[in-house]
This record gives C-alpha cells, structure tokens and sequence, in this order.
C-alpha cells in the first residue's frame, strides 16, 4: 500500500546498510525499510533531511530450485493465458495467482551431452552450458547477476539450502557455481546461516542461552528515540522476529546440526521446519540490504530423500520418477501421484516464501514488489529426464513482469534469464549462454 509522509526527519539508505552495531562486537543487526528513508512518494531513498528521492529502490533476484522434474499432468495447466485452471502442484500458489506466471515449453538447450541425465540437465539449467564431467563450463545465472548488481551489499550473494543429504557428485549437491568447475555450496544449516547473517557466535550466547539481540539494545533504544511512532513499530517487530528465529533454530534438536553420510538411508528429518526457517533468514537478509541475489535449493538434484511428513517413506524420492513411477507396492499411477504430492510441498514452501516477502513494508510497496524470483527444476518430465518443455515459475512485483498467466514459450532457460535479468531488473548482463532473443511474453 502507497504510504503518504508528510515532512519529517530523514534517515539515509546508510543508515539502513549499517544496521545496529555494538562497540567491539563481532554482531550486526540490519534495518528494515523505515517510512523516514524513503521520499514523500515511497519511490527512492530520500537524502538526510529532505523530501527529493536520491536512489531508486534496488531489485532482487532470487532463483529457486527442486530436483528430480515435475509430473506434467499435474503440474502443467491444459489453458494458456489468465484463465487457466489451477493444477494441484500448483494449488499452494492460488492465493497469489496474480503475482506469477507460469511458463512451459521452455528448452534447456545445453543439457546435451556427457552425464548421467540429471548431472548435464543441471548444469544447462543453471549456466547454460554443457557437463563437463565435474561441474558446469561458467557461472550460475545467480552469480552472473550477482557481479553486476551485489558489490554494494554486505554478501555479494548467498546460496542457501534446505536437504542435507550429500549424494552424489558437485553438480547434484550444488546449484550455484562462480566459474568453471567452482561450486558455491549452500548453506543448510539454520545455525550457521543465522550466525552469517549477524555476526559471530561469543561466549554469552555460543549455546543460545542469551539473544544476540542482547548486544544491539542500547544502540536500538537509541535509534528508536530518533524516529517517528511507525518506524519504531517496524523495528520492534524487526527485532521481534530476529528473537524468534533465535528460538525456534535454539530449539532444533542436535542432530539438525549433522550432514548424513552419502550411504545413510534412514527418513530424512522434518524439512518443512528447516525450510521455513531458511525461507525467514532471506527474507531478513534480503530487506536489510545484506545481499541482493540468492540461491535457494530445497531438495537436491537427483535427490534421494524421503518424506515421512507426507507419508512417503517406501521409497526415495528419485524412485517415484521412474519405472513408470512405480514405487515398491505401488502401481505406475500410484507413484504419479505421490510424485504430485511432492511436488505440491515443494511449492507450499515457495508460496510461504512469496508470502515471508508480501508482508514486509518497503517504501511504495512491499519486498516482494521489488524482487524477482525464479522457480525452477532439472528436467520437465521426470521419468525421461526431459529436457524440453521445461515448466517454471517466474514471480515478483517488479513493473515491467508480466504476471498471472500461464504462457507457453518457444525459447530457452538463457532466453528467459537474461530478459528477467536486463529487461525486468535492469541488471544490464547483457548475455547468457544459449541466450538469442528477448521473450516479450514476460514483460508487461
């Protein structure tokens, strides 16, 4: 919602990028968006003390990303344009249904090539060039945009994840890559991406007895007393949530803390807490300013997890996708149809996170209004590990982002990579691999 100020003290875009700081501690707290940084329209930062806008509300990109493909009958929509109906993969996202748009028919054109199927399909997913038998040929498109438009944030970007199974090789556990054969691991830990995010860990809290909140009160207190009734409202309910995401990761058990080995094969632990969880700390790093670009990766490539929270522990999730979808016990529909349930999960915590950006203030608008977002999978059809007709999602409030919809697209991953990274962004990437033409069809 548009917010009208009236004339005030301004606080600058530093002050947002600083945070709150405690003498000789290692902790940052990041501001949220105040009213009072932002001119009289909500459209810039304003200067200290004035009403002019001085610099534009900066974009993000976040790219998300499950394994193992998608079943189309239930993932894809029959009817093209606004009134298509909504399939049961898709159904977490109805409440959102105008903040997205639906793509298929989307070619991966570099997954040809040496690999396992899965291992070449992400890598042509993900930078747009072949599987060199270790890892990709160059960078990630979360990267590639990263360099042009994450040198003033506090973390260039951050990758993040949410399966701690370590199967296979590089190109199965990682999404992100900075060049030729170089990972960029996630961070799947709650733990350790909260202690990132705000500082190292000292003796006071190392075991969460106190809040790291406990360093910033006095530095809060006194920025509060500067500030109108609203804004003050938004940090307290900043510092709120920072308090209990602090409890909720205090109270995981201690074996969130530990990577499987690649050969166990017990039931996966309960990831809809941890994703949610992680899901809440971009959702911070993201509207203090630390990072403008991250990668996200809920299950891996080629993954073989179970999902005892839905029920589905006969076999691994890389088993339903093939044999017809037959899963021990199961027909070939049956294991359709537990893949639909998966696939439905993965996106219930996409639309948690669409709605974790919708509920943040900034300026004119909110987070979400100022972030684009894509979802994406290694293949389209997941028995034949098919790689054209890729189905994703491309979500976000940017202006110029055609949403709503469901189109099928004659292009391909690169193609709509660089039109979301130059033409909605601004990013100015000016090429990616297997990129050639701009798909109007994603622009308003």
């Amino acid at each position: 919602m548009s917010q009208v100020i009236t004339k005030r003290v301004r606080f600058s875009r530093r002050s947002l990028l600083k945070g709150l700081t405690a003498a000789g501690s290692p902790v940052i707290v990041g501001l949220p968006p105040l009213v009072s940084m932002f001119n009289s329209q909500g459209t810039a930062y304003a200067a200290p003390g004035t009403e002019a806008g001085t610099k534009a509300i900066e974009s993000r990109f976040v790219i998300w990303f499950n394994g193992n493909g998608i079943p189309e009958r239930y993932w894809i929509p029959s009817e093209e344009g606004a009134g298509y109906r909504m399939t049961p993969c898709l159904s977490p996202l109805a409440p959102f249904r105008q903040d997205f748009h639906v793509l298929s028919g989307v070619d991966n054109a570099a997954a040809k090539g040496m690999g396992n199927g899965h291992t070449n399909s992400m890598s042509g997913l993900m930078t747009g060039t072949p599987f060199t038998g270790r890892g990709p040929s160059a960078a990630s498109i979360d990267q590639v945009i990263a360099a042009r438009v994450g040198g003033d944030s506090r973390f260039r970007s951050l990758q993040i994840g949410v399966s701690q199974e370590s199967f296979g090789e590089s190109m199965q556990r990682n999404m992100s890559w900075s060049g030729y054969e170089r990972a960029l691991p996630p961070e799947m830990i709650p733990h350790r991406l909260f202690d990132r995010l705000f500082g190292e860990r000292e003796e006071g809290w190392v075991n969460r007895k106190r809040s790291i909140l406990d360093a910033v009160r006095q530095d809060a207190a006194l920025l509060k007393n500067k500030l109108p009734g609203d804004d003050q409202a938004r940090v307290d309910e900043h510092l709120s949530g920072i308090r209990d995401l602090e409890r909720s990761i205090a109270a995981l058990p201690p074996e969130y803390r530990r990577v499987d080995p690649p050969d166990f094969d017990g039931d996966m632990k309960d990831w809809p807490r941890i994703a949610k969880l992680q899901s809440d700390l971009l959702v911070k790093a993201l509207a203090t300013h630390q990072t403008r670009v991250a990668s996200y990766m809920l299950t891996k490539c080629q993954g073989l997890s179970r999902f005892p929270w839905l029920g589905y522990t006969s076999a691994r999730h890389h088993d339903y996708t093939h044999a017809d979808g037959k899963a021990p016990g199961a027909d070939g529909v049956e294991g359709q149809r537990v893949l639909r349930d998966i696939c439905k999960w993965h996106v219930e915590e996409f639309a948690y996170l669409v709605a974790q950006l919708k509920s943040v203030p900034e300026g004119d608008g909110t987070l979400f209004d100022h972030t684009v977002l894509a979802y994406v999978h290694e293949h389209a059809e997941a028995n034949p590990h098919k790689n054209s007709g890729l189905a994703m999602i491309v979500a976000g409030g940017m202006k110029r982002m055609a949403r709503g919809r469901h189109t099928r697209v004659t292009g391909t991953v690169g193609d709509v990579y660089l039109t979301l990274a130059d033409e909605v962004m601004g990013a100015g990437i000016g090429k990616f691999p297997t990129a050639t033409k701009r798909l109007n069809t994603l622009l308003a």
